[in-house]
C-alpha cells in the first residue's frame, strides 16, 4: 500500500535568523516509515528539515519541510482518492508568531517591524496566533485513505488523555489516534471509535500495531 508518513517539527518564523519549534526528533516517525518500507509497502515520509534522528534508508522516499503551511501544501500535492494509509506522527506547532510588540517606559504598547529584531530592544512581547489544524482537513483531502493520528498529552492522567484522544479521533473523522506522553504513562494507547484502547508497550510493538492495519 501507498503509505504517508510525517516526522519531526514544525518551524515557524520570528525573523529572518529567529523561529519557533518543537521538541522533536523525528525518530518515531522516521522508525516507522523504515519498518513500513521493509514491509514493502510504498513509503513517503514527509520529515521535518529540523529533525535530528538519522535519516532513513534508501527504500522510503523523502520529502522536507519546514513551516506548518509548508507541511499543508505537502500533503496536497499527494493528495488523491486512490486508496492510501496516512501516519501523521510530526510534531505540528500549534502557534504561529504574530504581531511582535514593544512596551514603552510608560507602559503602552506599539508594533514593531524588522528583518531582525534588534537584542538592544527590552520587554518585547510577541502575539501566537492558531496554526491551522492539518489533521482536521486530512479526512477532506484524502476522502479513502487510511488516517492515523497522534495525541501527546503532557497534562492530567491517562484518562483524560484518552478522552482527549477520542474527541480527536470525533473531531478529525481518523480512523486510529496514538495517545502517548506523560499525560498517558508509559507505551501507547490505540483508540478506536466505539471500542477500548488497546494497550501497546513499546516502539517495536507500536510499528507493529500500525503495519497490521494495512493487511
Amino acid at each position: 500500500m501507498r503509505c504517508l508518513v510525517t516526522a519531526g517539527p514544525t518551524h515557524e518564523a520570528v525573523d529572518l535568523v529567529r523561529r519557533l519549534t518543537n521538541f522533536s526528533t523525528g525518530q518515531l516517525g522516521t522508525d516507522l516509515a523504515t519498518h513500513l518500507a521493509a514491509l514493502g509497502h510504498q513509503v513517503v515520509l514527509l520529515r521535518g528539515v529540523s529533525a535530528s534522528a538519522p535519516p532513513p534508508p534508501a527504500s522510503v522516499q523523502v520529502e522536507s519541510f519546514s513551516s506548518v503551511m509548508d507541511l499543508g501544501s505537502r500533503f496536497l500535492e499527494h493528495a488523491d482518492e486512490g486508496p492510501m494509509a496516512i501516519f501523521h506522527a510530526a510534531a505540528v506547532s500549534d502557534f504561529v508568531p504574530g504581531l511582535m510588540l514593544e512596551r514603552d517606559p510608560s507602559g503602552n504598547l506599539r508594533a514593531v517591524y524588522a528583518s531582525k529584531f534588534s537584542s538592544r530592544a527590552t520587554n518585547l512581547l510577541l502575539e501566537l496566533r492558531r496554526a491551522p489544524k492539518l489533521l482536521a482537513q486530512l479526512r477532506e483531502w484524502y476522502p479513502e485513505a487510511l488516517l492515523v493520528g497522534w495525541k501527546y498529552e503532557v497534562e492530567g492522567d491517562r484518562d483524560q488523555a484518552v478522552a482527549r484522544g477520542r474527541q480527536q479521533l470525533s473531531d478529525c473523522r481518523t480512523n486510529l489516534c496514538v495517545v502517548n506522553g506523560p499525560a498517558y504513562g508509559e507505551g501507547f494507547g490505540l483508540l478506536r471509535a466505539g471500542a477500548e484502547p488497546e494497550e501497546v508497550a513499546g516502539v517495536a510493538d507500536l510499528h507493529t500495531a500500525l503495519a497490521g492495519l494495512l493487511k
